[in-house]
């Protein structure tokens, strides 16, 4: 290929180049419904619906029940039958091979028990329409394939989640990077680049590989992985790593990791390891379809064999047994849990919370362990001015005279002291002829008078000395882990401000309610050891990790789950996104980076870490509708299947399939009102 060659002095005055990231991953996920898709049941569900209308149409109980007499032409009676056929094989056939991969495993479970049911009641239908004596069941078979369909689609929209967090941390990568070649610049693509290379990142640009500055000095954006809020200054020496976002300098880098040896490659690959080593949780809704599929089939065999015994005709044999297998029909049992999680995560998008793996959803009810990332979770993520210390100068006008240098900055400590300025109603007239000082700060004239504003650093190399009131602030602002910008006239310094991350109003009663609750709360942070106390501190949190790398998040879950407690982690970064997984329960805020929500489990979509309570409680609640709609799903076969196989014979009493069919009904219609009640759940004790 042909690359573009520049000297670097032309490279340099060109504007910044922003490459799109290239997705060179391409992660493949398993689950247990491999190879199956929301879209697939969804289709499927609706073209058996619209051919069971027709079933249903041509049925005699419908028929007997709304007063009607069907149309008649000649093959009418083939009609129910060959529709039964095509839902039995397009809808049902999902169940069937479902079923053979249970018994390949030996675990026979709700896909056994569906696909027995409707083979059952296919083939006994089919035989009785081609002249044995009885009554098809081809409505009763028709109607579960249509319920088992909705239930899958339903519980699949469920478990979509952390697959595409690898594609999005893939796009962080720009897709050229700039090689200096002998004293030239040639635009290759990243996948080029080899260990060695030299390259040049100019300001505003995403970097493409780690590597260490050789010449140039500027700030570096890290917060998207190391969670640090502030920018960090860079220069000779300095390490850089990929997906960073150079600040106001220009950059020569020497490239020492490229390709998968990226620091943001390994964070892909402990996202990966986490999502395959993440332990499955045990539906109990698959515990009850195993134990129900044993007991039906037994009871529908022993069944055969008694009535046998006694002599009894065929055609009564195997309607007994027929009777009793749909009877045993999981109807409700396949949708007690998904009807429950529809109500759930409907009632929990009104309070703000997305559902969006059900698995951790129903496991927050047993958490013991909330760790809390801190920039963008407990804090906003944006820097608010905390105060302002002064030498000779009045504090508002101080304030003013730094406004009119950073309005028209983008750096987010600028625009904290700007947005204060606008808060304290101060006249803002911007300067505009500024000189940017690479790795220092800013200076321009304002009313003939020069002004610099940036780090206090920059005072000691003007050999300029602070004031004591400004080496108050300095200090009180180092302890607490503050960042600072210093006001110089000249190079006499006249005030300093110190800016902080602001903590979220909600985080304190997020802390509160849950510590109430008996849940210990764990702040994990990249910033550093006084930024940590000092948030810890306001909000009364006793367990606190400082400067923790991306790496070590994870392994801090892990630490925890080893003591032998489940944890949720509640995070908003990309280098939350391997905690996120590796936790019980992965929760990201809403307005953080697509990865951390593509990989968490549940997101805050109004930013409150209040509703970290709410999800406790909610989950609470779900469960313990699951178990409530697990027995109604199931008890009623205690008292049915029994008399389904004719147990009180000699006492006139016999179950007939239609009131089969009726006690399936009633239990389907019992775990559906139960399951909307769910949204009756008062959810204000997490606020």
């Amino acid at each position: 290929m042909k690359h573009k060659h520049r000297s670097v002095a032309e490279h340099q005055a060109q504007p910044p180049l922003h490459g799109g990231g290239e997705g060179q991953i391409h992660p493949h996920t398993r689950d247990k419904h491999e190879g199956h898709t929301p879209a697939m049941f969804k289709t499927r569900f609706f073209v058996c619906l619209l051919l069971t209308l027709p079933v249903l149409y041509f049925t005699h109980e419908v028929q007997h029940l709304l007063g009607y007499r069907p149309i008649t032409f000649p093959g009418a009676e083939w009609l129910a039958p060959f529709l039964a056929l095509l839902i039995y094989l397009y809808g049902g056939g999902v169940f069937l091979a479902g079923s053979r991969h249970e018994l390949n495993a030996r675990a026979p479970g709700m896909m056994t028990l569906i696909a027995l049911a409707i083979t059952v009641a296919f083939g006994y239908s089919l035989a009785v329409t081609l002249g044995l004596k009885g009554m098809p069941f081809y409505w009763e078979l028709a109607t579960l394939v249509d319920i088992m369909l909705l239930g899958h689609w339903i519980e699949m929209q469920t478990v979509q989640g952390a697959s595409r967090a690898l594609e999005h941390l893939a796009s962080l990568f720009p897709a050229v990077a700039h090689r200096i070649r002998n004293d030239h610049i040639e635009d290759v693509p990243v996948s080029e680049l080899q260990t060695g290379d030299r390259i040049l990142i100019r300001p505003g640009e995403q970097i493409p590989a780690d590597g260490i500055v050789q010449e140039g000095m500027s700030s570096v954006n890290e917060a998207f992985l190391t969670g640090e809020s502030r920018p960090v200054p860079k220069e000779s020496g300095s390490q850089i790593v990929a997906g960073a976002v150079n600040g106001e300098g220009t950059l020569q880098v020497g490239v020492i990791h490229i390709g998968e040896a990226t620091t943001i490659h390994q964070m892909m690959r402990l996202v990966e390891e986490a999502q395959q080593s993440r332990s499955r949780f045990q539906m109990l809704a698959d515990k009850a379809a195993f134990w129900l599929t044993l007991i039906a089939v037994a009871t529908a065999t022993l069944t055969f064999f008694v009535w046998t015994f006694l002599q009894a005709e065929l055609t009564f044999r195997i309607e007994r047994t027929v009777t009793l297998l749909v009877i045993a029909c999981p109807h409700a049992l396949g949708l007690a849990i998904p009807l429950v999680i529809v109500n759930a995560t409907a009632l929990a998008a009104q309070k703000g919370i997305l559902v969006r793996n059900r698995e951790a959803f129903e496991r927050a009810r047993n958490i013991q362990v909330v760790a809390f990332d801190k920039t963008g979770t407990l804090t906003e993520g944006q820097f608010g001015l905390r105060a302002v210390y002064t030498a000779g100068m009045d504090e508002n006008h101080a304030l003013q005279l730094a406004a009119n240098m950073e309005t028209l900055s983008e750096h987010p400590l600028a625009d904290a002291i700007v947005q204060e300025a606008k808060q304290r109603n101060l006249t803002i007239t911007p300067v505009n002829a500024i000189q940017a000082v690479p790795g220092k700060g800013i200076e321009a004239w304002q009313k003939e008078q020069l002004y610099r504003a940036g780090r206090p650093e920059w005072a000691q190399e003007l050999k300029a000395e602070l004031p004591a009131q400004l080496q108050v602030g300095l200090r009180e602002a180092g302890e607490r882990g503050e960042s600072t910008i210093l006001l110089m006239k000249e190079t006499a310094p006249v005030a300093l401000f110190a800016l902080t991350d602001r903590v979220r109003q909600s985080a304190r009663l997020a802390v509160q309610s849950l510590q109430n609750r008996g849940v210990q709360v764990v702040m994990v942070t990249g910033d550093s050891q006084a930024v940590a106390q000092t948030v810890a501190a306001e909000l009364g949190i006793q367990r606190y990790y400082a400067r923790v790398l991306p790496q070590q998040k994870a392994a801090i879950v892990r630490e925890i789950k080893e003591e032998g407690h489940s944890i949720a982690f509640v995070g908003d970064g990309i280098n939350d996104a391997p905690a996120l997984v590796e936790a019980d329960a992965g929760i990201a805020i809403g307005a953080g980076t697509n990865v951390a929500i593509e990989a968490a489990d549940l997101v805050l979509v109004e930013n409150d870490p209040l509703d970290v309570t709410r999800i406790f409680i909610l989950s609470r609640a779900t469960y313990n509708k699951m178990v409530q709609n697990l027995f109604w799903a199931t008890g009623y076969n205690a008292i049915a299947m029994p008399l389904a196989a004719g147990v009180a014979y000699q006492a006139g009493i016999l179950l007939s399939p239609a009131v089969g069919a009726i006690f399936m009904s009633l239990s389907t219609v019992i775990v559906a009102i139960n399951a909307m009640l769910l949204r009756k759940t008062d959810l204000q004790g997490g606020s």
